[in-house]
């Protein structure tokens, strides 16, 4: 039976050509994806991939294909929406914030998306920036909050807003709280960070002005702020972070002084947004550019 899912899987795969972004857009691991394209292949029998060492291509039979399995993604988007319009919850919202989004600016979005869009009921889908890119262009999230710098590819963006950002250290390390410090004296031990293709461009730059400012030390990839923080409980890492909140008992808390690597956030919609979505950006724009404003001054 030929599902949504599979569609997805194949639109996807398409866009990416790589297996594991591509799971990261559907929202899937890597072996349902293979199994998924292995089920769409004998559904249709025919071969829409050829697989290589680094990545997948279409073939004709799936160049053929593909024009069709968008316009039908696009018709199940289109039933979903009317169907969510006569709900009597109202029409359902969706909205896309990447990880790096702390908590409070994240609420303050989605806050700002139900009131400028009147009964709506907003979703909230977390997702890395290149997973989030191609919802957005594709119409299956309404607005998106993501790093940058992004290849913006089908998509409207804001303005850029800054969010300063903090280091976590070892209490060890550096045993005053609060005490400030520039990038090069936060200390050797690594930084945390999390996996490149999250966000190509953007990680480029941190890890750039990372080497320019701080030349020893190295980076190791984690895969949330759950893990660089137990690891910088630990003693074996430092944390760079936009989250006042995030805190955990033998870390301290620093200012970088100059504010070096601040999270780079903007907010992005749909080349061709319905008009009571188009209505609404200003609203979202300024409550993102506020809460950033509120994070810098708390």
């Amino acid at each position: 039976m030929l599902t949504e899912r599979l569609l997805q899987i194949f639109v996807a795969l398409a866009d990416e050509q790589h297996f594991g972004d591509a799971a990261r857009v559907v929202g899937i691991t890597q072996p349902p994806l293979s199994q998924g394209l292995r089920r769409l292949e004998s559904l249709v029998g025919a071969k829409l991939f050829d697989r290589g060492s680094g990545g997948v291509e279409l073939t004709p039979a799936g160049t053929a294909l593909l024009p069709y399995a968008r316009r039908a993604l696009t018709s199940i988007d289109e039933f979903h929406h009317a169907v969510s319009a006569h709900d009597p919850g109202g029409p359902e919202l969706r909205l896309g914030l990447t990880p790096e989004v702390p908590a409070a600016v994240g609420a303050a979005v989605a806050a700002a998306c139900g009131e400028a869009v009147k009964g709506s009921r907003v979703t909230v889908v977390s997702a890395p920036t290149s997973a989030l890119l191609p919802q957005v262009a594709a119409g299956r999230l309404a607005f998106a909050v993501v790093l940058h710098p992004s290849v913006l590819e089908g998509v409207d963006a804001g303005p850029v807003t800054l969010l300063p950002t903090w280091a976590l250290t070892p209490a060890g390390l550096h045993p005053t709280d609060g005490e400030p410090l520039p990038l090069h004296k936060v200390g050797a031990l690594p930084v945390a960070v999390r996996p490149r293709p999250e966000a190509p461009a953007a990680r480029d730059l941190f890890l750039d002005t990372l080497a320019l400012h701080r030349p020893t030390g190295g980076t190791v990839v984690v895969t949330d702020d759950r893990a660089a923080l137990a690891m910088t409980a630990a003693g074996q890492a430092i944390v760079i972070t936009p989250d006042p909140t995030l805190q955990a008992p033998g870390v301290t808390r620093h200012p970088l002084i100059g504010d070096p690597l601040p999270v780079r956030l903007r907010l992005i919609w749909s080349q061709n947004p319905a008009l009571h979505l188009a209505a609404a950006l200003p609203q979202l724009t300024n409550a993102l550019a506020a809460s950033a404003d509120a994070r810098a001054a708390s």
